[in-house]
């Protein structure tokens, strides 16, 4: 297993790589993957960057799961900071056409991108959850790119930065559209994943004392299904309407409503028993699913 190497700047990665100095120190674009005497066949690595690749002429198959989808166009993938994540490279691949792009999050920091670039959720899918693009996606998303380099190495001015900011942002609203067509597309199989989600819930939900278990995280739910969490909540939100965690509630609600029915166990004691370690916690998210709280449910039925 190889050592886990802690990427802090775009400069750290110039240097690890070989690659001489960076013509920008907070953003870059990388086209071929660099040759030097150090073994780059595989890495494991965290960083403080943003990281978005795209891989040109995938032949074979996409793995996801227990299915595997054919694709030939092009994979997407993004990586945030913090994440571990490994990458194999055949030496016969090392000229691939594709681009990488890193970048800072001091880049984006008092840009209006800064506030928003959480929502971008699939910084946080597995690598296996890439994004795969058809033809004129690519060149569109190409385009862009081409356009952050070209800002990169010329003369720095007032304008460049937003400019490479805004362009940034553009990649990433669309890769958020693309995303939502790739969900749309693959419909019948999401299908599958979400009848496996609610038999898991169901599951979990059916044991008599929750207290030792406690209430499912959406990252449990998602290793379950073997995808992060955040693809599996971005995919019900997609196909439902609702996130994982509103699916989770759900059936948290529901098996509440029949406990208080029986009027020989307390509000308190409900909660400990649905895995909650404080009752008025357990009366907020009640009430804010329902309308009132479990003593006024109670008292209705």
């Amino acid at each position: 297993m190889s050592d886990i190497i802690h990427i802090e700047s775009i400069a750290q990665t110039y240097a690890f790589l070989g690659a001489g100095a960076p013509p920008h120190p907070q953003i870059t674009v990388m086209r071929q993957w660099p040759r030097s005497s150090r073994d780059h066949t595989q890495l494991t690595f965290t960083s403080d960057l943003y990281y978005l690749a795209l891989k040109h002429n995938i032949s074979g198959s996409f793995q996801y799961g227990r299915s595997r989808y054919d694709y030939q166009e092009g994979t997407l993938v993004f990586i945030g900071p913090g994440q571990v994540a490994t990458f194999t490279v055949p030496q016969q691949e090392r000229d691939s056409q594709g681009w990488v792009i890193l970048f800072h999050p001091d880049l984006i920091r008092s840009s209006e991108l800064g506030k928003t670039i959480h929502q971008y959720s699939f910084f946080k899918y597995d690598t296996n959850e890439a994004l795969h693009l058809a033809e004129k996606e690519k060149q569109f998303l190409n385009a862009l790119v081409d356009t952050i380099e070209q800002e990169i190495h010329q003369n720095m001015d007032r304008h460049s930065q937003d400019l490479m900011v805004q362009n940034l942002e553009t990649i990433l609203k669309y890769s958020a559209r693309y995303y939502d067509r790739q969900f749309y597309t693959r419909t019948p199989m999401h299908q599958g994943i979400l009848a496996q989600f609610d038999d898991y819930l169901r599951g979990w939900f059916a044991t008599e004392d929750l207290s030792e278990k406690c209430i499912p995280t959406v990252e449990a739910c998602g290793q379950a299904l073997h995808m992060s969490g955040s693809y599996l909540s971005d995919l019900l939100r997609t196909e439902t309407g609702r996130s994982a965690k509103d699916h989770i509630y759900g059936f948290l609600i529901e098996r509440a409503k029949t406990a208080l029915l029986n009027p020989s166990h307390s509000v308190s004691e409900i909660a400990y028993t649905l895995g909650f370690d404080y009752p008025q916690n357990f009366s907020k998210l009640f009430k804010s699913k329902t309308g009132m709280s479990p003593k006024e449910f109670r008292s209705q039925n």
